[in-house]
């Protein structure tokens, strides 16, 4: 027979009022409406949560993963009692300390000495347990020189430290935290992960509230991902988030694509089964640096690109990519009448405008002849090897003088994703060497 769980939710529902509607003057006539909350209509409420089950063992690490407003919080807040559940059962076996909102109940007024009392009492400590565990509260808030200083001197860093530092101290055997490693900096955040390790070790439960998807991978034996209020998946962490990661993805290309499209439409290009638009692109006055151009599309006309469609190694048209993997942009073009002076051209840029790279058939010595009709071009990458964030594409084709003929500036967008998160724009294929026996690593996880 297995033990009763640490945490288990039960079909629970959580219904919240949605304002901005009907609003009541007094409180008697809010009274008189009698059942407030089950009267209001559909458009009035939305539910955070709906019919979410889940049990997380005795003494181990459950991740909670999920976009902004999935009912994560809502879902930590009813473990933790700071609400209840609009239908269904939370039962929680243990003493509780939650890292949600911290420094909550501090006064800004009087010092943080003072503070760490009132806050370790308000969380189940007496005064002589907080009294033997001050100075390792204060130490771990690295606040030894400001702790007798009004809580409102402290900045923002400064009072989620000290809240932190309170929390994880009160020994529970449940602790609850959302999102709160950016307390401060790569030191001390590193000083929570540690404290984070000490607890599983001690066999503590840890429900965790994250958008780190590593950071579940790592310290979670298990984890659910919620959306839109719903239970999607649970189980393994690494197939959970594996998933979420998937279904963001597909919702970037969403996006992206109702973007790419927007932009064909201002550009000219024509959707499938549409006739395209007859005649030259509008002229231009011309830009003497093209880098330095806003977005748009110019050129004289005498080729046009009629379509322009972003390919991963299937030949799926996509706008999300992994770093490393191929990628084909496909130009469709039509002369509309005979050209012998021709240059395909594509650049790619970053978010904020930097040339990542460029290049066109004539600088690698492919000579146009003669070009008549529809035809089809395409630039094969075999390895994107950017680092992740968003980018432009520029696609071109002008005269070898560089006059265009058909201009497409930053009217494409694409999105390159990587478990790895280095700096910078390009990302070069690359190992690290290690000689002699005095340096080791851990095998990686």
């Amino acid at each position: 027979m297995n033990p009763a769980p640490a945490i288990e939710l039960v079909d629970v529902t959580k219904i919240y009022r949605r304002y901005g509607g009907r609003q009541f003057t007094t409180l008697k006539s809010a009274l008189l409406q009698r059942s407030i909350l089950e009267d209001l209509r559909p458009n009035e409420t939305f539910p955070a949560l709906r019919d979410v089950s889940f049990a997380v063992p005795k003494g181990s690490t459950f991740g909670v993963v999920g976009r902004n407003g999935s009912g994560k919080s809502t879902a930590l807040k009813l473990v933790a009692g700071i609400t209840k559940p609009t239908s269904g059962t939370v039962r929680v076996e243990g003493r509780i300390s939650a890292l949600i909102e911290l420094g909550a109940g501090f006064h800004p007024e009087i010092s943080g000495r003072e503070n760490v009392f009132i806050n370790g009492i308000m969380l189940g400590l007496t005064k002589r347990e907080v009294q033997r565990r001050f100075d390792e509260i204060v130490e771990f808030a690295e606040l030894r020189d400001f702790i007798d200083a009004p809580v409102k001197t402290y900045s923002s860093g400064m009072y989620m430290r000290l809240g932190f530092a309170v929390a994880i101290h009160v020994d529970p055997d449940i602790l609850l935290v959302d999102e709160v490693l950016a307390v401060g900096d790569e030191g001390f955040t590193h000083k929570c992960l540690d404290k984070f390790g000490e607890f599983k070790r001690r066999g503590k439960t840890i429900l965790l509230v994250t958008h780190s998807l590593g950071l579940v991978e790592r310290f979670c034996d298990e984890a659910v991902w919620l959306d839109n209020g719903t239970k999607r998946a649970q189980g393994d962490p690494k197939r959970v988030t594996g998933a979420y990661v998937t279904d963001v993805e597909r919702q970037e290309e969403q996006f992206l694509s109702l973007g790419d499209a927007k932009a064909k439409r201002e550009a000219g290009e024509a959707e499938p089964a549409v006739d395209r638009p007859a005649g030259p692109v509008a002229a231009d006055g011309g830009h003497a640096d093209m880098f330095q151009a806003g977005e748009g599309r110019w050129g004289s006309g005498g080729v046009e690109i009629t379509g322009v469609t972003l390919m991963n190694d299937q030949g799926t048209a996509t706008h999300v990519y992994h770093t490393g993997e191929p990628m084909t942009v496909e130009l469709r073009v039509h002369a509309a009448g005979l050209v012998s002076d021709f240059v395909f051209g594509a650049g790619i840029f970053n978010a904020e405008g930097v040339c990542v790279y460029g290049t066109n058939t004539d600088i690698e010595e492919h000579e146009g002849d003669t070009f008549i009709g529809d035809a089809t071009v395409r630039l094969e990458i075999e390895s994107l090897d950017l680092v992740e964030g968003t980018y432009k594409l520029d696609v071109a084709v002008h005269k070898r003088d560089g006059a265009p003929y058909d201009y497409h500036r930053l009217l494409y967008t694409f999105r390159v994703k990587s478990r790895l998160k280095d700096v910078g724009i390009y990302r070069p294929r690359h190992r690290w060497t290690f000689s002699g026996d005095r340096i080791r690593f851990k095998a990686p996880k």
